[in-house]
């Protein structure tokens, strides 16, 4: 390595690892704060709340390292130009092509190590991180009850429209699930207000409901009365309930129950569940199509309809069965015939949602899959346009650099975001999206490179100008003037 080499290198470095860990610090920060809710107010000590920031921290990385390598790659090689050193290397035959070899060799081995990063340790920091923090919302259920949604507690699960009053004791709006040893929800609970009163050493949960009614139903054992379930409905001024909290607190924080999770899965355990779930999806589609061709009167109808001739036209036949007096009244069959059709259309709408998700968990397996691969380049393309600008601009710091930082960051960013988001319904290919925002790079990248290699400026208008001038001249009455 030469000396040249040694001391972009280390300049650079210096950079990259003070950028690297002041934005890993604040991501970190961000990620406590968003979720702040589920870990204040449980007794967690220092030790567990920093266990969980470092299982969740390496998810962060693919986000953390782009800005810092545009960042740092701009600050260094903006201070480069703007004290004259790159005036100097070039006196001396060194072109900004040969100075930025030995950071490029050294961006496709970060890139390499990105990947083999987001392969392994990403997948266990994900499994470590979310099995952590099912544990955690465990503890002190009565701390963990949050407004507007449902609160799993036990056998209960509790949504409260508002929480008010010393420490939140009073509640507005209670809507209870309880569930049955059989593990169905039977039981639902609803009540305009409610009070929360324990005391410390008490291992129960008292719940007092006001102003309420509770609904049970009871399914027949036999399957030929389940056609009518019968329910009850007892109204209540007030309903005391206590929930049993002495086993709550015993939570093993190391038990990972949930392990399949796309995120936490590695590229041959993704290619492996991608090809399981496209082989699941069609065979699903397959037997939905064929039972719903033999029991819905539209694919019948259709089926029919193309036996005949085209001047035979089915919905005539139809009309004279109907007029006969024989058979059936208009009103009558007309009536079948429109419940059919809406029974079919409530079944097509249902499955229609089960499908849309079904394609959307393939499209987010695929999407993670490639979001490994674009590690590999990203890291590189954002080098080049952070060392461009900084060779063009010719000013370090952290002034108009981290402006520039930001704005193309953010660019990069939601572009892969929107795409991303895009994909997950199928508006776009999952392939397509995971690589927009690099192959938007790509270009750029090389457009500012030969540009800062050239010593030319970001944008020569006169180039933008002159096309049109020249055309102005062309006309017809410009030569007649």
């Amino acid at each position: 390595m030469r000396i040249i080499d040694k001391y972009m290198l280390k300049s650079y470095l210096i950079r990259l690892i003070s950028v690297f860990g002041i934005c890993l610090f604040i991501f970190i920060i961000q990620t406590f704060w968003l979720f702040i809710d589920e870990l204040a107010g449980k007794g967690l000590d220092i030790i567990i709340i920093g266990q969980f920031l470092v299982y969740y921290s390496p998810k962060l990385i693919p986000l953390v390292l782009p800005l810092s390598v545009l960042l740092a790659s701009l600050m260094t090689f903006g201070t480069l130009s703007e004290n004259y050193e790159f005036a100097a290397m070039k006196s001396t035959g060194i072109s900004l092509q040969r100075a930025l070899l030995g950071l490029s060799i050294f961006h496709i081995l970060l890139g390499i190590g990105t990947f083999y990063f987001s392969n392994h340790v990403i997948p266990y920091g994900e499994l470590k991180s979310y099995n952590l923090r099912k544990n955690l919302a465990k503890l002190k259920p009565t701390l963990a009850i949050r407004e507007g949604i449902f609160n799993e507690i036990g056998q209960y699960n509790i949504k409260v429209e508002k929480k008010y009053g010393d420490n939140n004791r009073f509640l507005k709006n209670v809507i209870i699930h309880e569930y049955t040893p059989d593990k169905k929800n039977n039981i639902v609970i609803k009540a305009d207000r409610g009070e929360m009163k324990n005391e410390p050493t008490d291992p129960n949960l008292k719940l007092v409901l006001y102003n309420g009614n509770r609904y049970e139903e009871f399914i027949p054992k036999k399957i030929q009365q389940r056609k009518r379930i019968p329910h009850a409905k007892v109204s209540f001024e007030e309903y005391e309930m206590n929930i049993d909290l002495s086993q709550f607190n015993n939570i093993d924080l190391n038990q990972e129950n949930i392990k399949t999770s796309f995120r936490m899965q590695k590229i041959n355990q993704l290619r492996t569940s991608i090809d399981t779930l496209e082989s699941s999806f069609i065979e699903e589609k397959n037997i939905f199509y064929n039972n719903f061709s033999k029991i819905s009167p539209i694919s019948s109808w259709i089926s029919k309809k193309k036996s005949y001739d085209k001047e035979a036209a089915l919905p005539k036949q139809i009309l004279d069965f109907i007029d006969t007096d024989e058979n059936w009244k208009k009103s009558t069959v007309y009536k079948q015939a429109i419940n059919k059709i809406r029974n079919s259309l409530n079944d097509l709408n249902a499955k229609k949602g089960q499908f849309f998700a079904y394609q959307k968990l393939i499209n987010l397996h695929k999407i993670t899959l490639q979001e490994k691969y674009t590690l590999l380049f990203v890291s590189l393309l954002l080098f080049l346009i952070g060392a461009s600008l900084g060779a063009i601009i010719r000013k370090g710091g952290l002034g108009l650099p981290l402006v520039i930082s930001v704005i193309i960051f953010l660019t990069y960013h939601y572009i892969g975001l929107f795409s991303k988001n895009a994909a997950e319904d199928s508006s776009i290919s999952p392939l397509i999206a995971t690589w927009l925002s690099t192959i938007i790079l790509a270009p750029f990248s090389y457009i500012l490179t030969r540009r800062a290699s050239s010593d030319k400026g970001f944008i020569s208008f006169y180039n933008i100008y002159s096309p049109i001038l020249n055309l102005f001249k062309k006309l017809p009455f410009q030569k007649r003037a």
